[in-house]
Formats: C-alpha cells, structure tokens, sequence
C-alpha cells in the first residue's frame, strides 16, 4: 500500500485542485496516479500537459497505444499497464493488440513491430538508439517527427512509471479487471 497521499478535492494544494476536479469529472473518479501527483502541482500539470500534447501527435490510438505500453511494460509499471488497457479499450483499440503488449508477443503488423522495437529501443538505449535502428523505423514509414515524438511519449511515462513505482500506487478500483504484473 502507498505511504504518499492520496489526495481528494478538498486536501490537495490549491493548485492541484482543477486539475483533480476535471479528472473527477471526466472520469467520475479522481485516478490514483493523480491523487498521489497532487502534492506536487507543478509535476501533476507537467504530466497533464505532456498527457494532452502526446495525444496530438501524429500517431493514431493504435500507434500511441503501442508507445504507452511498450514504455509501461518495459519499466514493470503495475499501475500504467491496467490503466492503459482501458484506455485503449474507451479509444477502441483492438484488444488483441492490447493484449500482445501486455503479454511482450509480437505486434500484429510490421509497421507497428517497427514502431514496439524502436520505442523499446530507445527506452532501453536512453535515446542512443543506432543508425540501423533508426533507419529500420523509417523504412516501415515513420518520420522523424515521429521519432521525436516518440519522445515526449516516454517523457509522460517516466514521470507516471516513476511516480508509481516510489509511491506504490494502488491500482484503482476502475483499473482492477486489467490488473497486471510482469
């Protein structure tokens, strides 16, 4: 169980009170990730913000689910993995894709193979990912803004991967039906 807070409305810091009551909102729950954050306003709305800008990026729910994922299951996060299960179930993601990135089976395509084998790679690389890496990401039709973004989608999770990881996030009621572990 967490030893950090977990924050409601009413005991958060004031500047992390918007952002909890349009989760709350949005969600009908404050998620745990967020209530832990919240002591921290300043790392809750970069992760928000982060949240919002790799959402708009160039990649389709299928492509920003396989970049989450990899990250998530890569860094062993029991918390991201269910949350972004069903995520990608309220984008519409097909489930069997879901599932061979939470199971570390192949993708169900080259191009999003492509896209799995450079995001680990560069989880794994810190980023010193080689040039036949990188050209094999471009030859299954990838840019180099993706490559970038790529990026601020491992930006987002090392913040939440981490947060959870030294809080010890319990996994939300919400989240509990795609419980996870490594």
């Amino acid at each position: 169980m967490s030893t950090f807070t977990l924050h409601t409305v009413e005991t958060a810091p004031e500047s992390s009170k918007a952002i909890l009551e349009g989760a709350q909102k949005q969600m009908g729950a404050i998620p745990g990730l967020y209530a832990v954050m919240a002591e921290s306003p300043q790392i809750l709305q970069a992760y928000t913000q982060l949240h919002q800008q790799f959402t708009a990026t160039s990649f389709d729910a299928q492509e920003l689910t396989v970049v989450w994922q990899t990250i998530n299951v890569e860094h062993g996060c029991r918390y991201c993995v269910p949350a972004h299960t069903a995520i990608a179930n309220s984008m519409n993601v097909d489930p069997a894709l879901t599932e061979a990135l939470r199971n570390q089976q192949p993708m169900p395509t080259d191009k999003l193979q492509a896209l799995h084998d450079f995001t680990l790679a560069m989880v794994r690389e810190r980023g010193n990912v080689t040039a036949e890496q990188t050209a094999a990401f471009f030859a299954a039709g990838y840019t180099q803004q993706q490559a970038l973004e790529i990026i601020l989608g491992l930006s987002q999770k090392v913040i939440s991967n981490y947060v959870n990881h030294v809080a010890k996030t319990p996994v939300d009621p919400m989240f509990e039906p795609f419980s996870w572990t490594k």
